[in-house]
């Protein structure tokens, strides 16, 4: 008896394909590791996880960085949405923090100061005249150890850096762990954790530069946002916040309703000309809690993907790649000012020198804890 041509890929499929019901559908989680790179001889790994609804990320432990997210559009068609390099050696050299995890502390503090159970602490200016996303070295810059798991729910990369005591002027070593797992529910959630020796501030973020259009296609003005934030930290032209939480109502930062980013970019306001775009923190209606609730929503009307953040996290830093201008990217594409945007679930910026906001304070025997979650779908 012999096989027709369809039967045959059908059976193929079926073997290598995890029991694909289709030709070249797969049907399970999946999570697989390879060789990306080196630092002073210690390896660097690049992790694939995949669901079967053609979802695709790539993290490396250089740098907790998330290199590539895949996710399909409202016809099935799967395409790359954040920004990214080819290899290796560019995000060893990468001054934009392209997917990475900002540490120890995200954002920015003042002058590099501040001052902690009475002794004053001086850290690089590594974005005079502040410091900015850790330091000279911070966390995207380290190897982190991997290793990877099944979850009830999806496929995970789990990561682990003792950051030193005295490492980029920070007190205290500091154990941390970030966990990312893809969900059969179309989620990237990011899990954190970290237990300190010796009370220092902690600030940890994801810095994804997404363009749901897909990756080197234009701007991300069309994408229409909506953030759950009735308040916003203005700030001075260091981009450090004055202490006021000030309302976004009557401001080109009200997001409470869905509109285009590039709405209201070129307006005047002071706080966008300092910027040159959006570079703001947003106070999430809420505060901080135990359970990711919902902070933003993004949708890009011609391709129809759709992207929510929910975060435990008390704040949101809206980033619209102000200062990118023609970087070359993966594959020669070029990322343009305002060819992405970034939504950095956080505490505030400067919190160790601004009391009247949430505490970034971590002391022996407390365990930091927070989730944030990209939840991935279509609308029409």
């Amino acid at each position: 008896m012999r096989l027709t041509h369809a039967i045959v890929t059908a059976v193929l499929a079926f073997v290598l394909g995890g029991c694909a019901g289709l030709p070249g559908k797969q049907t399970k989680m999946t999570v697989s590791s390879e060789p990306f790179g080196s630092v002073k001889g210690v390896p660097v790994e690049l992790y694939t996880l995949r669901n079967p609804d053609g979802i695709e990320v790539q993290i490396t432990n250089y740098g907790g960085i998330v290199t590539s997210i895949k996710v399909p559009d409202r016809e099935g068609e799967v395409t790359e949405v954040v920004l990214g390099y080819d290899n290796f050696g560019d995000y060893a050299n990468d001054p934009n923090y392209f997917g990475a995890i900002c540490g120890r502390y995200a954002n920015r503090i003042a002058r590099g100061k501040f001052e902690l159970e009475g002794a004053r602490y001086d850290l690089a200016i590594n974005n005079a005249p502040n410091h900015l996303h850790g330091g000279n070295t911070g966390y995207n810059k380290r190897v982190w150890k991997g290793s990877t798991s099944r979850t009830k729910d999806g496929v995970a990369v789990t990561l682990r850096y003792v950051s030193p005591d005295g490492e980029e002027n920070y007190p205290g070593n500091l154990d941390v762990e970030v966990r990312y797992v893809l969900t059969k529910n179309d989620e990237l959630r990011i899990e954190y954790s970290a237990r300190t020796d010796k009370a220092t501030p902690v600030n940890l973020t994801h810095h994804g530069y997404f363009n749901l259009r897909g990756a080197g296609n234009g701007t991300i003005a069309g994408h229409e946002l909506q953030i759950e934030a009735a308040r916003y930290t203005p700030t001075d032209k260091t981009l450090i916040p004055t202490g006021e939480l000030a309302a976004v109502e009557g401001t080109p930062f009200d997001f409470r309703e869905a509109k285009p980013i590039g709405r209201d970019i070129g307006d005047r306001h002071e706080q966008l000309s300092t910027a040159d775009g959006y570079d703001q923190n947003f106070v999430l209606d809420g505060g901080g809690s135990n359970r990711p609730r919902l902070a933003a929503t993004v949708t890009e009307p011609r391709s129809g993907r759709r992207m929510e953040v929910y975060t435990t996290e008390p704040g949101i830093q809206l980033y619209t790649a102000n200062h990118l201008d023609g970087n070359a990217g993966r594959r020669g594409e070029s990322y343009s000012k305002y060819g992405a945007f970034c939504l950095e679930t956080q505490h505030f910026p400067d919190s160790p020198n601004q009391s009247n906001f949430p505490s970034t304070i971590l002391l022996p025997g407390e365990e930091y804890k927070q989730t944030t979650v990209y939840r991935f779908s279509t609308v029409d």
